[in-house]
Parts: structure tokens; sequence; C-alpha cells
């Protein structure tokens, strides 16, 4: 008899209004069809919206080094390539170390509730860059602490992908949380295209040309401002969810389920890559394409400034397609070839790096004011920028393949946990199972997102690695290592998820799963 109660429609009750934004909704159904249909889908679909609105600012704000970096040596910063590979990666650390208690944060203070405090706090490294870059004295050192606040940013993806968990159901999370993820992705996008035009910089493949000064300081107010707006928003626009509730204790018992370090390892060879090379992508393309020795002299060769934002854009892009193609074909079946692709687009990258000629340096005269690129630098600049393009389209192809694949893995999870519970559920308790069941997918994904994460800190850091001497060299190295482990990724794919045959005396757990 409990069987029957337990899972009968009509024990829905289904509110004659959907409820509006700025309360908590005490009674939410997502998987019950009638309920979805005539109460869930504008509700859910409302917090989406600005959730995505508030992670996209979080994203634009993590990755405002990025780009903000390589313009510091013209604004009379002169730090080394190695330094500045390291204010690059520093947000990312504090971004993936926060992005946990980030997640647990959701069940304990309530989304809505969440959403406008880690909005509010984005005022911090938005007004801080901006004292910093208007003060010639500001220290290396400062400068690094200021960019680790920027981690702040990368906290919000954490929150906002565990909120909207819970709002969707299990047959739309992929699209869902793919379009979610997506839209804070494009963040990076954003303030890599917007940031040199808002400070005076060149943009929009050249058609804007750069001013003789650079004002920094007005992205950091831009986005200061547009982070009040996301916070009041919140506040007036989207939901708590009471049954979205739970304690540290029980999030964390997803710590004893491997699949939870499995999906997390494979968070960072999508996830990892694509923040990563979105914040190197700039110093890359300076590193390896431009030749500026004097801040004063326009330089020559290809301005990171007119394409850097292109990666970013495709991953973020690709990202709901991923989600998409996991909702059609299975979560597990796409990552596998995801992975293959990477592998496939970081050999391209290598192969167009080798292709390079190294550029003889210009002598610098005691007067930068007259300095002139000698012919030989300006043949090598001039070689190099051929082959800008194929190196472009090849890294463009890793990008769509690391949004693919962050769009399938985060598919993937919600199923994992489901068919756990499934194994273990009664019909008595199914309804119970199941809502634990989403409530530990959240607590996962927080956790792959952050250990994913954390892959923008080793990427950068690994380009700039300051025990190989020419920064040329050390790039082609660092894809190296990317590609052996993309092929550690596939292994494991393939191992925990898609494999058919017994290895080892271990069968499939999930290959015939779907997930």
């Amino acid at each position: 008899m409990s069987t029957t109660t337990d899972t009968a429609p009509t024990a829905v009750a289904i509110p004659p209004v959907p409820p509006r934004g700025g309360v908590t909704i005490d009674d939410w159904h997502p998987e019950d069809e009638a309920f979805w249909e005539s109460v869930g889908r504008p509700v859910a679909r409302r917090n989406l919206i600005w959730s995505i609105f508030s992670e996209h600012l979080g994203f634009s704000v993590w990755l405002l080094w990025s780009v903000s970096a390589a313009m510091l040596p013209r604004i009379g910063f002169d730090f080394a390539v190695s330094q500045l590979f390291v204010l690059v990666a520093i947000p990312n650390l504090v971004g993936s170390l926060i992005r946990l208690p980030y997640t647990f944060a959701v069940p304990r203070f309530g989304g809505r509730n969440w959403t406008v405090i880690s909005a509010s706090l984005l005022l911090v490294p938005t007004l801080l860059f901006a004292w910093a870059v208007q003060t010639p004295g500001t220290p290396y050192w400062a400068f690094c602490l200021i960019a680790a606040t920027a981690g702040l940013g990368g906290g919000n993806f954490a929150s906002s992908m565990a909120n909207i968990n819970f709002f969707y159901p299990l047959r739309k999370k992929g699209t869902a949380l793919g379009l979610n993820a997506a839209g804070g992705n494009i963040g990076v996008a954003f303030i890599q295209f917007f940031l040199p035009i808002i400070v005076g910089g060149a943009g929009i493949f050249g058609l804007v040309q750069a001013k003789d000064e650079l004002h920094l300081e007005r992205a950091g107010y831009v986005y200061a401002g547009l982070a009040i707006v996301a916070a009041v928003a919140a506040w007036l626009f989207m939901n708590n969810l009471t049954g979205a509730k739970s304690s540290p204790r029980e999030q964390l018992a997803v710590v004893r389920y491997h699949h939870t370090w499995v999906m997390s390892f494979l968070y960072i060879g999508t996830f990892g890559s694509f923040i990563g090379y979105s914040a190197a992508m700039p110093l890359l393309i300076k590193i390896n394409f431009w030749n500026q020795p004097v801040p004063e002299v326009p330089g020559i060769g290809i301005n990171f400034a007119y394409y850097a934002f292109l990666g970013a854009l495709v991953g973020s892009i690709a990202r709901p397609f991923g989600g998409w193609l996991a909702d059609k074909y299975g979560g597990a079946r796409v990552t596998f070839w995801t992975f293959v692709a990477m592998i496939v687009g970081t050999l391209a990258v290598i192969v167009t790096l080798r292709q390079l000629t190294p550029v003889p340096p210009s002598e610098v005269p005691a007067d930068p004011s007259t300095f002139v690129h000698s012919e030989a630098t300006r043949a090598a600049v001039e070689a190099n920028s051929a082959i800008f393009p194929w190196f472009l389209a090849a890294f463009l192809f890793v990008f769509a393949a690391t949004g693919i694949g962050n769009g399938s893995t985060y598919r993937m999870i919600p199923l994992i946990l489901q068919r756990q519970a499934e194994h273990t559920t009664t019909p008595a308790t199914r309804r119970a199972d199941m809502a634990r069941a989403t409530k530990e997918s959240s607590a996962v994904i927080g956790i792959a997102g952050a250990v994913g994460a954390i892959g923008g800190f080793l990427i950068p850091l690994t380009f700039g690695s300051p025990w190989v001497t020419d920064p040329v060299e050390a790039v082609k190295m660092a894809f190296g290592v990317f590609t052996g482990f993309y092929v550690a990724c596939l292994a494991t794919t393939w191992f925990f998820y898609t494999r058919r045959v017994t290895v080892a005396g271990r069968a499939p757990e999930f290959a015939t799963a779907d997930v």
C-alpha cells in the first residue's frame, strides 16, 4: 500500500499560480510531469536566467587578470613572463579551492540568498583591481594578493550549478546545466573581448585601434557596477527551495564514492583545460606571435587583443551542445570521443608551434623612442604570423572539444548517482532515495568543479615554467605534457564507463547503463 501512495501522481499538489521571485518554495517536484509543465518550467527558467547572469559576471571577474596581465608592461609594470603567468594562474587556484564551500553554501543558506552574497563579494576583486593598476608603485606581491581575490568569481560557478541542479527534472538536466555553465563560461570571452576596448586598447580584429593611454581601472569599475545589479536581481527574482536543504555531513557522504573522484579527474581534463587555456591564451599569442621589446613603440605581429577571446567563446558555445549530445547519445560515449578530439587537437597545436621561426632580438638604443625593429626580426615575425591561422584553428578545435566535454561530464554525474540509488532503492523509499541522489549529485558537481578548476592553475604555471629559459620552448613542452594527460583521461573514461569487457576480473559497471 505504501508503494502506491508514494508513487501516485496525485500525491503532488500543484499551486494555481507559479511562485513569484523573492520567496522560498516549500514544495518542488520537477519529476512530476503535470507539476513541471504548469509550475516548474517557468520558475526554473526564471531562476536559470538570473543564475546565468550572476555566474557570467563571476567568470569575467575570475579571468580579469588573463587579459589585463598582458597589458601591465604597457602601463609601466615590468614583470617577467613567468611572473605574468603566475598572476594569471593565482585566481584559478583560489577559485578551485573555494568551489567546495560555495557548493555547500547553497543547501545551507539557499540558492537565492547565496547568489546575492556571492555577487556582492565580486566588489572586492574589482575595486582592488581598479586601485592597483592606478598606483604605479604597487609591488608584485600586492598584485598577487589582489589577483587571488579574483578567485571569488570562480566560486560562483559551483554554487550556481548546484542550485540549478535542484530546479530541473533529470531528463532536462543535461541541457539546463549546459546552458547555465555556457552562460557563465562565455563571461571569459566577454572580458577578453571587451576589456581591451573598454580600457583604450585595440580590439575587434583591428577595427578598434589602441589609444595613446590605457585605463585598466575602467574594467574594474564597470564590473563592480554589474555585480551590484546581479545582487539586486537575485534578491528580487530568484527563489530558495526548502527541499534543497541539507547538512554538510549529508553532502560530504559523496567523498566515499569512487565515482566522485573519477569524474573529478575527468573534469580536470575538460574544464581544467578550458579555463587554463582561456587564462593563458592572451599570453600565448603574445609570446609566440608578437614582438614589442619597447612598450612605447608599436609592436609587430599578431595582437593578442584581436583573437584572445575566441577560444573561450568557442568553448562556451560548445558546452550546451555537449549536454545535448550527452542527452541524446550518452555522456560517457560523448566524453570518450571528446578526449580523442583533444589528443588530436593538441598534437596539431604542437605541429604548428614546431614550424615557428626563432625571432632574433633587435638592439634597443639608449633612447628607446628611436627603436626600430631589425630586418631579421621583421622577417621572422612575418613568417610566424603566416603560421598563426593554423595555430588558431588547431587551438580552437581543442577549445570546442573541451566545451563539449564539459557538458557531457556534467550530464554524467546526475545519472551516475541516480543509477547507484536505483540499485539499492525499494518501491516504498524510491522518492526519498531519488531526492537524496539529486542532493548528492549537486555535491559531486561541486567537488568535481573544485578539483577540475585546479587545471586552470596548473596549465598557466606549466606554460610559464621558470626552469625552461626559452618561453617558446616551455609552451611546446607544456602541450606535450597535456597530450599525455588526455591519453590518461581517455583510458579512464573507457575503463569506468564505456568498456564492455571484463578487465583484471572487474566487470563493466556502467557500460550498459547509458550514463
